[in-house]
């Protein structure tokens, strides 16, 4: 059964469920229960492109927040158990890296958070450490602005591959 079938054949309860693992914004998936069934693939992923920009920056925020830091292992264990799962495949670029790149990461992380005030968010699949390091830094520069739609951008394909993977 493909994704679209799952949600547009669940339970609202297990309806929400799914798609609060592929985004965490309650009014987005609010908007999502109300556009059932989807009938498609295609349907689906647009509406779900559609609904999370036609969101507000403190949805954004909000989405944010129920992510770990990329490379961050212990909060990724302790805090974002129920989606432990999908973060550790998409960070799976930082299981190799050494200690001095994790520490550049979390010195990154911690920049990012303090010019911005939320984590650095980046469609990591595909993406090993060092690329990762070389995305946050270049995008330290960017006005806090354009950075937002950047990072929203990058949720966006986040929320698509998981929406793909369910």
């Amino acid at each position: 059964m493909e994704s679209w079938q799952r949600i547009d054949v669940a339970s609202p309860d297990e309806a929400r469920e799914a798609l609060q693992t592929c985004c965490g914004s309650g009014r987005w998936v609010d908007r999502m229960l109300t556009r059932r069934p989807f009938g498609s693939q295609t349907a689906l992923l647009s509406a779900a492109h559609e609904e999370w920009f036609a969101l507000a920056r403190e949805d954004w925020l909000e989405v944010f927040s129920h992510h770990p830091k990329i490379g961050d292992r212990e909060s990724l264990r302790k805090r974002f158990v129920a989606t432990r799962h999908l973060s550790e495949r998409e960070q799976a670029g930082v299981d190799d890296a050494s200690d001095a790149l994790l520490g550049a990461l979390a010195s990154g992380n911690r920049t990012y958070m303090e010019k911005f005030g939320y984590i650095f968010i980046v469609c990591a699949t595909g993406k090993n450490a060092a690329e990762m390091l070389a995305l946050l830094r270049s995008r330290l520069g960017n006005a806090p602005d354009v950075e937002l739609q950047i990072a929203a951008a990058e949720q966006a394909k986040i929320t698509e591959l998981r929406l793909r993977a369910l």
